[in-house]
This record gives structure tokens, sequence and C-alpha cells, in this order.
């Protein structure tokens, strides 16, 4: 069983994602800010669209759903608790739920906090987490919605999968992300290797994303606010995670 995974950039930083499951053919796409490009990339692949996963309702990652469900037929796939803001769902999603894309399983988390009801697909077998707008490379979303307890929780949820897991998350913001992260620890020798590869790979016009659960566990600030060093850094050793969690957001949105 595999999963191939390909990349589409839309609009001007986002990014959609198309899953094709090996053994069935079958295809979904993550998130859709433009339907435009998916189509043209579903043409070139030569594939057929099953359904459509989104991960919250902000319009540079639903605006081209109803365009796309219209061309292709595939069902729409989105959170329950944020159905009423979202393009007319045909599956209602919640934490804990799975479902199947062929003969991977994908499994639903909550990870709230940059909006309330954003969720994240987690196909564990394969080792790939779409995380759209929650987990960023070498960052997080805005809290536009939740509080720094929620996206700390959030952040628990993603610390708990495998190292190997890849995250393919929604923006190309990791330059800008991997300058805050540096502010926050200048010292750290993973933080400042992975920063010459995104310079490498930016230079290249390569996507920075997917990265590696271990990668953002060694260099996103916001994945290690629970770490003596890091609280230090802060001077908040006393305090707890998620109000490390908090001032390290606090000192982005001012960034």
């Amino acid at each position: 069983m595999a999963l191939q995974i390909v990349t589409i950039p839309c609009l001007s930083d986002n990014y959609a994602y198309l899953i094709r499951d090996e053994d069935t053919d079958q295809v979904a796409v993550v998130d859709v800010p433009d339907a435009t490009p998916i189509l043209g990339a579903l043409k070139d692949l030569n594939w057929s669209l099953d359904k459509i996963l989104i991960t919250h309702h902000h319009y540079d990652h639903i605006d081209g759903v109803e365009d796309l469900r219209t061309k292709t037929g595939a069902k729409v796939y989105g959170a329950k608790a944020d159905a009423h803001r979202l393009p007319a769902l045909d599956v209602e999603l919640s934490e804990g739920d799975t479902f199947e894309l062929g003969t991977e399983a994908c499994d639903v988390l909550d990870v709230s906090g940059h909006t309330i009801g954003h969720i994240a697909f987690v196909f564990k077998n394969a080792e790939a987490a779409f995380s759209a707008d929650s987990l960023m490379a070498l960052g997080c979303g805005r809290l536009f919605e939740g509080d720094a307890e929620m996206m700390w929780g959030t952040m628990k949820k993603f610390i708990a999968l495998t190292d190997d897991t890849l995250v393919y998350s929604g923006h190309e913001y990791t330059a800008s992300n991997a300058a805050f992260a540096l502010t926050i620890e200048p010292g750290n020798t993973d933080l400042q290797s992975r920063i010459e590869d995104i310079k490498h790979k930016r230079a290249n016009d390569i996507p920075t994303v997917p990265a590696s659960i271990g990668l953002e566990k060694a260099t996103n600030p916001f994945m290690r606010a629970n770490l003596k060093e890091v609280k230090a850094l802060v001077n908040m050793a006393d305090a707890s995670n998620a109000d490390v969690f908090g001032e390290i957001r606090r000192r982005k949105d001012n960034f």
C-alpha cells in the first residue's frame, strides 16, 4: 500500500495536495483555494477525483470547492463543527472518525486554534499528515478564533505523531517563520542547518513542505514551548507550557 502525493501551488502562497491510493486509483484533494490548477493537474496526470477534503473555512482553502465539485462529481468531506460556514458537505467529520481513501485509512484530528473546527487528515500507515494552517513548517497559524491553551493542545497532538510523519501544510511561509524562530533560539544548530536548506529550496523555487514531525520538534518554536531551554530563553522558566506557547505566538504576531 502506498500513497502518491502531488503538491499544487495555488493563489500567491497556498498549497493544495492531490493524494492517490496506488492500489485502487482513488484520489482525494486537500483544500481547494482555486479549482483551476487542481483541474489542470488532474488532466495532466489523467486522474479522476473522488474526494474533496476541507480543513477549515477560510476562503483561501475553500473558494474553488463548488467549481471542482461540479466538474468532477467528487464528494466533499469536512468538519461537522464547521459545517455552517463550509460548502455543503457530503460527509461530516469529527475527531476520532476514520474513513478510507482506497485501501488507506485516514484519521481525523480536531486541530482547533487558528479557527474553531479546523481539522487535520492523518494517514498513519503512509505517515502523512495534512495540517493546513494548524501546524505549519516552522510555525503555526494565528489564533484567530482559539486561544493559546487550545492551540498548545493541538501542538501536542502533532508531537504525538511518529517523527517520520511528513506534514503537508497550507502555505509557503517557511522562510519568514525561520527568521522568527531564530529570534527565539539563535543557538539552535538544527534550526541553523534547516535555514540553509530553506534558502537553497526557495532560491530554486522548490517547496519547503512537507517537513517531518521530527524536524519540526527539533526546530519549530511552537512545538518546543514545553522545553526547559526554550522557557529559559523567553524568561518564563516556571510558566506553563501553554503560557509559553502563548508568549511565542504573541511575539510572532508582532514580528
